[in-house]
């Protein structure tokens, strides 16, 4: 089948600037966000899971931690949400301090 002569390739959807504003760069010295109670119970019980379920993708095992989550009451919540909201502080006293700096 002959290419299509009509198409020009130079200037493709891809290649032509289409008015988009470009994200800036990230700066590598801002703080790291803070993070949710969810991922302080992930970082502790990620470990034992592995090793009940030792046959388990990455995926499954982010399933099963997912499942235990939400079967679990607030109050079996609570240690890890205080974690959450003590990093939560954390990290807007390290941007307000990073903001002022520049």
């Amino acid at each position: 089948m002959p290419k299509d002569s009509k198409k020009d390739t130079k200037t493709t959807k891809r290649n032509a600037d289409d008015g988009k504003k470009r994200r800036a760069k990230k700066d590598p010295n801002a703080p790291k966000r803070g993070l949710s109670a969810y991922m302080f119970f992930s970082q502790e019980l990620r470990q034992k899971v592995k090793e009940d379920n030792p046959e388990a993708s990455f995926g499954q095992i982010g399933k099963i931690l997912g499942d235990k989550w939400k079967e679990m009451d607030d109050s079996d919540k609570a240690p890890f949400a205080a974690k959450a909201e003590a990093d939560k502080k954390r990290y807007e006293k390290e941007k307000a301090e990073h903001d002022g700096k520049e």
